[in-house]
């Protein structure tokens, strides 16, 4: 196996003759170069003082914005027809979520007729009074009178189609249940044939647009002091294992949780990929600094084999060096080193365990 990885990479082996010369004192593999094929996706990273990093660790739960989350409630009771979304679906705005035949509709469609039965009525009276005052058999003010019954008919008339509107009343005595913004249905209380009672409290839908979320972490009170707004965090779900949500600490919850005996933080992330689900659990970490400074290198540079920690050393094609490290801590991606490297010197962060399997066979 290590002998077709090594023909893949294109190392060049040359087997040298020692002649009796002393082994050079850095350790360094002599004989091997790297070819211009491997040149070309093999990457580096400059050994280099940073800030030492710190990380605690939390679990939570991935919450739909609450911003941007819309509870549905009906409007009036009655009997339900149709329910045409399933949870969990994406609905638009304005789309038909469902369909209630409800009394109180039927009464609101009789104010619709009254209204407009009453608009005729004084658009009759006011052309009588027009022709009547045209024929000098009444006087001004009745025109002016019949003018302000019409325009208080008309009022009402506006009144009960405006309410029809809002409400997306319907002939039919059908009250309509639309989505009220863009999103997915994340809470779902209703089904066909159910019978609703007109004083009901409870939402029947929860709409959320989740182009956002939140993932709240639930913080130990021993680690509250440690939590700073704007500290860099990554989460992680088991639904998603392989990738890293990167955000910030931007909000802190000063308030303990009885349920839990936690406080709360929040850190929004992006999620216009719909990776991430609302009420999905969550590892949340937070990294804060320490007032040190050590060594650190990129975390993919570190090889782990038989128990102990190295990194290639690269000082030019021909001289590669496997060199073992004491890791002192990882945070995320980058590795604290407390013994093994030198500032400045370079270590190969990509193809790092092709060599070392190709130089320590």
């Amino acid at each position: 196996m290590r002998n077709t990885i090594k023909i893949w990479i294109h190392l060049v082996v040359l087997l040298l003759v020692s002649c009796g010369k002393k082994e050079e004192e850095d350790k360094t593999v002599s004989g091997f170069q790297i070819t211009d094929t491997m040149m070309k996706t093999t990457t580096f990273a400059t050994v280099q003082y940073e800030t030492l990093k710190n990380e605690l660790r939390f679990f939570g739960k991935i919450t739909a914005d609450k911003n941007k989350l819309i509870e549905v409630f009906p409007v009036v009771g009655g009997n339900v027809e149709n329910v045409y979304v399933e949870l969990g679906d994406y609905v638009t705005k304005g789309q038909l979520l469902a369909t209630i035949r409800s009394t109180e509709v039927a009464g609101f469609e009789k104010e619709l007729l009254d209204a407009k039965s009453q608009v005729q009525v004084a658009q009759n009276a006011l052309r009588v009074a027009q022709e009547m005052f045209d024929g000098k058999l009444n006087t001004e003010k009745d025109v002016i009178q019949a003018k302000n019954d019409l325009s208080v008919a008309k009022s009402q008339l506006n009144r009960v189609q405006e309410t029809y509107k809002i409400y997306n009343l319907k002939s039919g005595s059908i009250y309509q249940v639309v989505a009220p913004i863009n999103g997915y249905i994340i809470q779902k209380n209703i089904n066909q044939d159910m019978q609703l009672r007109s004083d009901r409290t409870d939402n029947i839908f929860d709409v959320a647009d989740t182009k956002d979320v939140w993932a709240m972490a639930n913080v130990n009170e021993s680690d509250i002091n440690l939590v700073k707004l704007g500290m860099d965090a990554t989460i992680s779900t088991l639904s998603n294992s392989d990738k890293l949500f990167k955000g910030k600490v931007d909000k802190i919850f000063k308030i303990i949780d009885p349920e839990t005996n936690a406080m709360n933080v929040r850190v929004v992330l992006n999620n216009t990929d719909a990776l991430l689900i609302p009420e999905s659990k969550a590892t949340i970490k937070v990294f804060y600094t320490e007032n040190k400074e050590m060594l650190m290198v990129p975390s993919t540079a570190v090889i782990f084999d038989n128990n102990k920690n190295y990194v290639m050393v690269y000082k030019d094609r021909k001289h590669i060096e496997t060199r073992q490290v004491e890791v002192f801590r990882e945070v995320g991606e980058e590795s604290f080193i407390q013994l093994g490297l030198k500032e400045g010197e370079q270590v190969i962060t990509h193809n790092q365990l092709l060599f070392y399997d190709a130089l320590n066979d």
